[in-house]
């Protein structure tokens, strides 16, 4: 197989996460619906949590094993800075946007009435909505992740193990699907439904990074990479499940939430299952 058929195949494993995003447009739906369709996307994000912290913790606990000193100091550093910079650094983020909207509200002298009242896009940031950042945060948080998967499909190929690199591209494929949904999930029951081309930026974003890093694993193959971005990836992912956890406390429907965790959780260890079914 050429590394061009490669790439062609990574490309449409980022791009499966395409098929989940039409449901960002959904008209009115119920507050439950709602409820459900958040709960699945933090089902989905807690287990890709585990997978990514996961699989940022190996080669570290490898190079512990080996008593590699310097690269197990090394591959620590990384795996916490990288865990700091995507976390902590989401936290100044959210300060950073709760100080421009309060800008954007008060001004000088007693409060008007319509500072009570729900803010017009104007007062977030480049004029997106809260749940808009939200779906931005999803899908950055998954690209980093999926760039961690295209630098695995890419170092496979790269290494001649051409078998172990399809079975990737199928395994991540699936996964993608159901990441997609997780992304949409905020802004499914908006008042002002989302663009196409909005929905395609978010695409674009938690898929680009599968075909990007299938492009660099295939021209340099580089361990400490890998868990930066992993460890990255396991900051924002865990940012972005404590606000839809959030969320899903104001819906009130707690038995509802509880059953769309576990169909995200069933829907994310599936497709995990089917890694491991192909032998990867």
């Amino acid at each position: 197989m050429s590394s061009g058929h490669v790439l062609l195949l990574g490309a449409i494993a980022g791009a499966t996460i395409l098929l989940g995003l039409p449901v960002g447009r959904m008209k009115n739906p119920s507050i439950g619906l709602k409820a459900f369709f958040a709960a699945i996307a933090t089902g989905v994000l807690v287990f890709l949590f585990w997978d990514v912290v996961s699989g940022a913790v190996e080669p570290v606990e490898a190079a512990l094993v080996e008593r590699s000193w310097s690269t197990f100091v090394g591959y620590c550093a990384l795996l916490l800075g990288g865990f700091g910079v995507g976390f902590m650094g989401l936290i100044g983020y959210e300060r950073w946007m709760f100080s421009y909207r309060r800008r954007a509200l008060l001004g000088p002298g007693a409060a008007s009435v319509h500072e009570f009242e729900a803010p017009a896009a104007s007062a977030y940031p480049f004029g997106l909505t809260p749940a808009r950042w939200l779906a931005l945060l999803i899908a950055s948080g998954i690209g980093l992740h999926n760039f961690a998967e295209g630098l695995a499909i890419g170092q496979s190929a790269a290494s001649g193990q051409f078998q172990l690199a399809i079975a990737l591209i199928v395994g991540f494929g699936l996964h993608n699907a159901t990441e997609g949904f997780g992304i949409v999930a905020p802004l499914a029951g908006e008042k002002i439904r989302p663009s196409w081309r909005f929905l395609l930026l978010l695409g674009a974003i938690g898929g680009f990074p599968t075909f990007l890093g299938t492009v660099i694993g295939q021209a340099w193959v580089s361990q400490g990479v890998a868990i930066a971005f992993l460890a990255l990836a396991a900051g924002a992912i865990l940012y972005v499940v404590l606000q839809l956890l959030t969320v899903c406390r104001t819906f009130g429907r707690a038995a509802l939430v509880a059953w769309g965790v576990t169909l995200g959780l069933v829907l994310g260890f599936g497709t995990d299952f089917v890694l491991v079914g192909l032998g990867v």
